[in-house]
C-alpha cells in the first residue's frame, strides 16, 4: 500500500448522521491511508440519503436486503469464458461501442483481448492485460475477474453487470482489488451462491502512469496530460463489450474505490450518467488537488466532484462513507453528501470503529456489494 500523503482535504460542514444497527465484521490491522485502503472510525454507523440539500434516514446498513437476479453456476473456478479472452499474450485493443438492439443482453463484439494470468483465486482467476485505448492514446493495465456464473453452461447467452474497482494511492501499475487483502471476487461469489449478491464481472484498472504523485492524473483529462478520464469512461467500456457478455444500457454498470479510487469512482459517475448508474465512493475526497492542475483552474473545477455533486444533473445513485474514528473525514464526507442535487441520490454510511486502513475497506465489502446489488441489474438473458 502507499503512504498517506497531505492531498487528502475539502471543505467541511455538517450533514445530517442517523445510527445503524448493523456493524461489519472484523479483520485484519494493515494500515492505510489517503493512498491506500479504508478510513473507517470509532463511532456510529449512519446513513443519510439525499438528493438536495436536505436529508432523510436509512433504515438499514448499506446492502441489507436480497438481490432479485443473480443465481449461482456450477463451472470450475478459473475456467476460461467461451468466448471471451484467451490467455497468453497481455495486451489488448478497445472496440467501438455496439449499436443499440432490442435484447437486453450485449454479446462480445470482439476483438478479443489475449490476456496473462494474473494470480488465482478460491473464486478463479484474475486476468490481466494492457489495454491501448484508441480513444484516449493511453496504454495502461487492466485486471479482469469473471464470476464462476460466467463460465457455466446454462449462462451462456446471460450478460453480467459490470463493476470497475480504482484502488487506493497512486495505482501505477497496480490495483489493490487484485490481492489477498481486498478479497472483493471471494466475497462476491459466496453472496451470489446465498443470493444476496450479483456475480458482477470486475474490471480492476490502474488509474496513473508514474508512481509520482506530483504527477497525479485524477481520473481525468488533465490539459497536455495522457487521457486517462478517456481512457476510463470510453475505452474501458468499449474494451469490456468487446469482450464480455454485459447488461445492454447503463443499468448493470456501478463504480465503487477507495479513498483516492473513491474521488474517481464519484467523478466518473457525475461525469458520465450515461454510462454509469451507481457507484460507491469510499473514505475518499472529492477536491481535485493534483499539481498537474496549475494553470487550468476552468478545466479543473469541470472535474471536481465537490462541484459536480450540486448541478443536478446526473441521475446516479451513490452511497458514500467514512470512517467514525476520523473526525475530519465524517466532516468531509457529509459536507459533501449534503451538497448531492436531484436527480442524484447519496446515502451516507458511516463505519463504526473505522479508519483509512486497508483492513476497514475489507470489512466493508459484503455491505457495499449487496448496496451495489439493490441499485444496479443483475445478469440479463434475452
Amino acid at each position: 500500500m502507499q503512504p498517506q500523503s497531505s492531498r487528502f482535504r475539502a471543505v467541511l460542514t455538517g450533514a445530517t448522521a442517523l445510527t445503524l444497527a448493523a456493524a461489519l465484521a472484523a479483520c485484519g490491522s494493515t494500515d492505510g491511508s489517503k493512498g491506500d485502503s479504508a478510513k473507517a472510525g470509532a463511532g456510529k454507523g449512519t446513513a443519510t440519503a439525499t438528493g438536495s440539500s436536505s436529508a432523510s434516514a436509512a433504515s438499514s446498513a448499506p446492502g441489507s436486503s436480497a438481490p432479485g437476479s443473480s443465481a449461482p453456476g456450477s463451472s470450475a473456478p478459473g475456467s476460461s469464458a467461451p468466448g471471451s479472452p484467451t490467455a497468453g499474450s497481455t495486451s489488448a485493443t478497445a472496440a467501438p461501442a455496439p449499436a443499440a438492439g432490442s435484447g437486453k443482453v450485449l454479446m462480445p463484439t470482439g476483438p478479443q483481448a489475449a490476456f496473462g494470468k494474473a494470480r488465482d483465486t478460491a473464486a478463479g482467476q484474475i486476468m490481466m492485460t494492457t489495454l491501448a485505448g484508441p480513444k484516449s492514446g493511453v496504454s495502461g493495465k487492466v485486471w479482469v475477474w469473471l464470476p464462476p456464473e460466467y463460465n457455466d453452461p446454462k449462462y451462456a447467452k446471460t450478460g453480467f453487470p459490470v463493476l470497475t474497482l480504482y484502488a487506493g494511492g497512486q495505482s501505477a501499475g497496480y490495483n489493490t482489488w487484485t490481492d489477498n487483502q481486498l478479497p472483493i471476487q471471494e466475497v462476491d461469489a459466496d453472496l451470489a451462491k446465498q443470493g444476496k449478491a450479483h456475480p458482477f464481472i470486475m474490471i480492476m484498472p490502474v488509474q496513473n502512469l508514474d508512481s509520482n504523485e506530483a504527477k497525479a492524473l485524477e481520473c481525468a483529462d488533465i490539459p497536455g496530460q495522457p487521457k486517462i478520464g478517456t481512457w476510463m469512461a470510453e475505452d474501458i467500456p468499449d474494451f469490456v463489450r468487446a469482450n464480455f457478455r454485459t447488461v445492454k444500457g447503463r443499468d448493470g454498470w456501478g463504480l465503487m474505490g477507495a479513498s483516492t479510487g473513491a474521488f474517481c469512482s464519484a467523478k466518473l459517475a457525475l461525469q458520465h450518467p450515461d454510462k454509469f448508474k451507481a457507484a460507491v465512493p469510499i473514505d475518499g475526497y472529492f477536491n481535485p488537488d493534483s499539481p498537474l492542475w496549475k494553470g487550468y483552474e476552468n478545466d479543473r473545477q469541470a472535474n471536481s466532484p465537490d462541484l459536480l455533486v450540486a448541478q443536478g444533473k446526473a441521475d446516479v445513485r451513490m452511497l458514500a462513507t467514512a470512517g467514525g474514528a476520523n473526525a475530519y473525514e465524517m466532516k468531509l464526507v457529509k459536507a459533501w453528501v449534503a451538497k448531492a442535487a436531484p436527480p442524484l441520490t447519496v446515502e451516507y454510511y458511516e463505519q463504526p470503529g473505522g479508519k483509512h486502513l486497508t483492513t476497514d475497506f475489507k470489512k466493508m465489502i459484503p455491505d457495499t456489494l449487496q448496496w451495489l446489488t439493490k441499485n444496479l441489474a443483475g445478469p440479463q438473458g434475452d
